[in-house]
């Protein structure tokens, strides 16, 4: 069977209402840290993904009103006419490439803090707020009601103007004023829009219906709805009530977009949910019950699958945000038989990170995420060579197998040395840790495209001295050696007080742990001044070995950077449900005679651990002595990149690459001068 025929099915026209999209590849709303701040930057990015051969681009949740105000967050916007020229970039950006475009209208009740706008906080019933801030949303009365459908039916009149070809109703991520009313814990009213479910689902059904009268001759009407908040009893299931709100409404929206809430589990790490296509469980009866398309998600990255779910009936639109992140062009590459090419999401949650940290999007395997309007950078296509140079990259790491492959795609004679046997670096080792497997993707992507050009050779067991380089020629050297964890136990917390080990504790550092040369007996106490990922998958590594494991850390929570990539709760809970003991808020003071003394965040006092093994895990080495060997030694260029030159995440290590291959050959002070572009405020007054 040709490539063509067997993935064809995906390639059919869907009708959506009014609207018909070309193919059945939907990029479902997703956050990107850009929205409202950097509308230029936002309509690019989407852009692109038309490009790439998603027929549907939706944006991601857009306040309709002051009431539901997200600041400091970076969504999108539509409370009055004056945002429809922001939006309508991104519109003409998508239909310019022959996709339809999406807006996803929300009112986020009292998941909006509303910290700018300092408006009320609406909700079904008095409810706290989202998060630590000690505030509560008060119960809207029936002229809040009736305000807020009006609101929601003005916005979608003005997305319809801005363009937008499809108008989203949204109840799901526990984040918005339609689905809170449907959650009995949330609507404690006695009124017709409480008690029941037909009375909670009242405001939905009144939403639908509006935003079918104020625009449904010329877009179609989406709905997105959670359709299980995966809380067993304690919350909607999908075969209960989540069944029933579909069996309800079944024929009201022109298209069905069903997921789980909440966010942490519609998108959830490859740590804890490594199977692709993991929803289909949860919304696999929609179409049983209504007529209209369903959209539906879950980290889908296989070709294979996604045929699947068509033809079993599962969805009619292929729905992905994170995939559409890792590769825009994964639809074009399904279509034009290049599978083997296609960027695999690894569901690390970078993406999600940036986004909390209200920070332009990336991602770890696509570095031109977020740069495609500030940087000019496109995922497929880069400047070809400037001269015959060549080039040598030493360390096959994320850095330099990024570098590489980007200056091999220029047309330059690249040669690529690394020390191990393997390539891959540190994702090589990280990927071997538990729920990290599919980590590897980044190694295995590059490898694939290196090892199919004709202009890179690859040279594994290469340990190069300074000697080597220069007797080899290359006059272009991009040096990609990383780093090495620390085993002293320095870190943020004890840099002014380095800690004093006295041998008599056997010590390890993260590699010795990834490298299979850790403790063999136990306790082991890993201390964690790292706060990342790393830490937690060594305890869980050690723990599941048999191990006693002590798990200490200057923070409150265990792998505290987690919580923005919405898997700190899994990771805290996974560790105390392997026994692991946690000793929180606790800064290392030192080890002596068997035991490992903590010294409490706050107050100081001490107090000793005994142990037989110590894991410290708290910052890392850069690996610069070739750099160092080969300054002042002639070479036209010699460049320190990824962990080497900045230790970070692996996606500031393949951006670092990225970065270096486009640069090369490059002006200096052209390349200072464009590092890149910025969006800033316009002086125009918009008073009334």
């Amino acid at each position: 069977m040709s490539v063509e025929n067997k993935y064809s099915v995906l390639f059919e026209p869907v009708k959506i209402g009014p609207v018909t999209a070309r193919n059945r590849f939907y990029q479902v709303p997703h956050c990107n840290g850009m929205g409202h701040q950097r509308p230029q930057a936002e309509a690019a990015m989407r852009g692109i993904k038309a490009e790439g051969g998603w027929a549907v681009v939706s944006n991601q949740e857009t306040e309709i009103h002051p009431t539901s105000d997200l600041t400091p967050f970076a969504e999108g916007r539509l409370w009055d006419a004056r945002d429809i020229p922001g939006l309508r970039l991104m519109t003409d950006a998508v239909h310019e490439k022959g996709s339809l475009a999406a807006v996803e209208l929300v009112h986020n009740g009292s998941h909006s803090q509303n910290l700018y706008s300092r408006a009320p906080i609406l909700a079904p019933s008095d409810y706290s707020v989202d998060g630590a801030l000690p505030k509560q949303a008060r119960m809207m009365d029936k002229e809040d009601i009736r305000n807020l459908r009006r609101w929601h039916r003005e916005a979608a009149i003005r997305a319809r103007d801005a363009g937008f070809d499809v108008i989203y109703v949204y109840a799901g991520h526990n984040m918005t004023l339609a689905q809170h009313f449907m959650l009995p814990h949330m609507n404690q009213r006695m009124d017709e829009y409480g008690g029941s479910l037909e009375n909670r689902l009242r405001l939905t059904r009144e939403l639908l219906e509006e935003t079918r009268e104020a625009v449904g001759d010329t877009c179609g009407v989406a709905f997105r709805f959670a359709v299980d908040e995966m809380l067993g009893s304690d919350g909607m299931q999908a075969r209960e009530e989540g069944r029933a709100v579909v069996e309800l409404l079944a024929e009201l929206p022109d298209l069905w977009d069903v997921n789980v809430s909440e966010w942490a589990n519609d998108s959830m790490t490859t740590r804890f949910q490594p199977q692709d296509g993991y929803q289909n469980d949860y919304i696999s009866f929609v179409k049983q019950v209504t007529t209209k398309p369903v959209v539906g998600v879950g980290r889908i990255t296989s070709p294979d699958m996604m045929v699947s779910m068509v033809t079993k009936g599962i969805v009619d639109f292929i729905g992905a945000a994170r995939p559409s992140i890792a590769d825009p062009f994964l639809p074009n590459k399904i279509q034009q038989g290049r599978v083997d090419e296609i960027r695999e999401c690894i569901g690390c949650n970078i993406c999600v990170a940036a986004d909390s940290q209200i920070a332009p999007i990336r991602c770890t395997q696509n570095p031109t995420m977020g740069e495609e309007w500030r940087r000019g950078w496109h995922p497929e296509i880069i400047s070809p060579k400037i001269s015959e140079a060549e080039v040598l990259v030493v360390g096959a790491g994320p850095a330099g197998l990024e570098c590489a492959m980007q200056l091999a795609r220029r047309g330059y004679d690249v040669t690529l040395a690394e020390a191990s046997s393997e390539a891959g670096g540190r994702v090589a080792a990280e990927s071997a840790l538990p729920g990290l497997g599919a980590w590897k993707r980044v190694v295995d992507y590059r490898m694939n495209d290196l090892t199919q050009r004709a202009n890179a050779r690859l040279f594994m067991q290469s340990q190069l001295s300074a000697d080597d380089v220069l007797e080899l020629g290359i006059p272009h050297v991009f040096l990609a050696t990383g780093t090495h964890w620390r085993a002293d136990g320095i870190g943020r917390a004890t840099h002014r007080t380095p800690p004093v080990l006295d041998g008599s504790v056997q010590v390890f550092s993260a590699e010795d742990i990834m490298a299979g040369q850790g403790p063999q007996t136990g306790p082991v106490l890993i201390y964690d001044d790292d706060h990342g990922y790393i830490a937690g998958v060594l305890a869980e590594k050690l723990a599941a070995q048999g191990l006693s494991v002590i798990f200490a850390t200057p923070e409150t929570m265990v792998s505290h950077f987690t919580h923005l990539t919405l898997e700190q709760h899994r990771v805290q809970a996974r560790l105390i449900d392997m026994g692991v003991d946690l000793r929180l808020s606790q800064v290392l003071g030192g080890i002596a005679d068997g035991q490992v003394q903590l010294n409490c965040a706050y107050t100081g006092r001490s107090h000793s651990v005994p142990c037989a093994a110590a894991v410290l895990v708290s910052e890392r080495v850069r690996e610069t002595a070739l750099h160092e060997a080969l300054k002042g030694q002639g070479l036209s260029t010699l460049d320190l990149i990824g962990d080497a030159a900045n230790p970070g995440f692996i996606a500031d290590a393949v951006f670092a690459g990225h970065l270096a291959a486009r640069s090369f050959e490059r002006d200096p002070a052209a390349i200072e001068a464009d590092w890149f572009r910025r969006e800033t405020p316009s002086l125009h007054s918009q008073g009334g």
